[in-house]
């Protein structure tokens, strides 16, 4: 191939991959559902099964769907009849991803299968195909062409078919109410799941280590005790529940608003600030203070009781160095 004509050709590729994922989508919702559906019901673990590209797949739909909430195994198509059988128990549902639909070990395993009583999801290129012709559901991979310059290895195809994965790992994610706790219980080790895991109450300063004002409290006494507390802030309490917060913002206001800072604070103080509760995973804590049009530095947290407990800042949570 020469090199005018390799200039342009990744994203003639990926418009391609595009188009045809466009392409299965408008057909398969239903199936993907239904499939769904079957699982859902299915008081077994869910066995994926193929043969080299489809079987790689096969593994990653199984990585996916196992960090999201549904019990799923690997079989290799030709390891099955010498053994890994062992792994089903009556009535595991199984997919069965084949661009062809023919894949004769996995066509083998079909009548093998009826007798364990295992529904069958077919992930298939060929809706004509023995396996779609005997399996409960198919969900039709049917691509125009592979993507690659001969036409022939499994690219389109197994976009397809790993896309397909992904959609019914989501719609069984929807069913199952599947949330971020559950996310994160399942991946404690992975960064994602430490942001998840790792709550404000976690990182967040004690009050007897945040500064705190009164009605007493003058700009100078203020800036005096956040000065000895550098958190950012001083809060405003009355027995434990909040009134409001001064912000090193707020301050500077103050000062700059007048030249006697024996001027009360009380006059600049918000009484209506955003609050956190401790129980809120670090990564929201982030959302909640970055992803407005004026950034927070700093949240009073506040327990499921509305008493005031302390104080996290956005340094707190940048020195985790999971945010």
């Amino acid at each position: 191939m020469k090199k005018k004509e390799i200039n342009g050709l990744s994203q003639s590729i990926l418009e391609s991959y595009s188009s045809q994922l466009l392409e299965v989508s408008q057909n398969i919702d239903q199936d993907i559902q239904q499939a769904a559906d079957l699982i859902i019901n299915s008081s077994g673990k869910v066995v994926i099964s193929g043969l080299g590209k489809s079987g790689l797949i096969g593994q990653k739909i199984v990585a996916t769907l196992c960090s999201t909430g549904t019990q799923s195994v690997y079989m290799h198509a030709a390891e099955a009849i010498h053994g890994d059988l062992g792994i089903y128990n009556p009535g595991d549902p199984t997919i069965l991803i084949s661009k062809s639909g023919n894949t004769e070990e996995l066509v083998r395993l079909i009548p093998i299968l009826k007798e364990f009583k295992s529904p069958l999801i077919a992930i298939v290129g060929n809706v004509d195909s023995f396996i779609a012709k005997n399996a409960d559901i198919v969900l039709n991979g049917t691509v125009e062409k592979e993507i690659d310059p001969l036409g022939v290895v499994p690219t389109t195809s197994s976009l397809v078919a790993l896309a397909i994965g992904d959609a019914l790992a989501s719609v069984l994610m929807a069913q199952r109410g599947f949330d971020k706790r559950d996310f994160a219980r399942n991946h404690p080790g992975g960064e994602l799941g430490k942001q998840l895991a790792l709550k404000v109450e976690s990182v967040m300063h004690p009050l007897n280590e945040v500064a705190q004002i009164d009605e007493n409290d003058s700009i100078s006494s203020c800036a005096s005790k956040m000065t000895n507390m550098p958190l950012g802030a001083a809060l405003h309490l009355e027995k434990d529940m909040l009134k409001g917060i001064v912000t090193e913002g707020d301050l500077r206001k103050s000062i700059a608003s007048t030249n006697d800072l024996s001027n009360p604070i009380l006059n600049f103080v918000n009484c209506n600030p955003i609050s956190i509760n401790p129980s809120i995973s670090i990564l929201d804590a982030m959302k909640l203070m970055e992803d407005r049009h004026s950034q927070i530095s700093c949240l009073p947290v506040i327990d499921s009781e509305g008493k005031c407990i302390g104080l996290v800042t956005l340094h707190d949570l940048y020195q985790t160095k999971l945010v």
